[in-house]
């Protein structure tokens, strides 16, 4: 399923991030940088060990912030690194934080000029966020900033299982009608 917003396409795809060939590919990381579970530790195990090499001179990132490494093993020339909130800490902040984490991204993405980026879902596996408050937030931050930067061309959403495609077919249904 994609939707068209300027010229860029945002894309929903169930599969393995790791196997992504866009510029850059996204990591749900933790704080550290320094791999984890889910997500992170995939990237990390499928880049190699030069990638925790890198990330240790990166002295960590801020929730809701993005750090950019080399792709290394990967299709992926880029790892563009970000932190979700984890949602029952977080309160009242977890949805600015989780905005954040995208847009943070896709404005790292726009600084390297790279064209196109896949995503996974943030902050949703062990950060606990329900996948239906967060693939709203997910796909409206990402179509706002398509709307204003157009140098990106291609914003995939790599999503793990069929019940997160689901939750995000239909939080792109909604945003396509509005």
């Amino acid at each position: 399923m994609q939707i068209k917003i300027n010229k860029a396409i945002i894309e929903l795809a169930q599969g393995d991030i790791t196997r992504q060939g866009t510029d850059a590919i996204v990591n749900a990381a933790n704080t550290t940088l320094l791999g984890g579970g889910g997500v992170d530790g995939a990237i990390h195990r499928a880049a190699g060990p030069e990638l925790l090499a890198e990330s240790r001179t990166l002295g960590g990132c801020e929730t809701g912030d993005a750090k950019i490494t080399k792709g290394y093993r990967l299709k992926a020339r880029q790892v563009i690194h970000t932190v979700g909130p984890v949602y029952r800490r977080e309160g009242p902040q977890a949805a600015e934080l989780l905005a954040s984490a995208y847009r943070r991204s896709l404005e790292v993405a726009g600084e390297h000029h790279l064209k196109s980026i896949a995503f996974p879902s943030i902050s949703t596996g062990a950060y606990g966020y329900p996948l239906d408050e967060a693939a709203p937030i997910a796909l409206k931050t990402v179509a706002d900033f398509l709307k204003k930067h157009p140098e990106i061309e291609l914003v995939r959403f790599v999503l793990f299982d069929g019940k997160t495609l689901v939750a995000y077919e239909e939080a792109l249904k909604k945003l396509s009608a509005d």
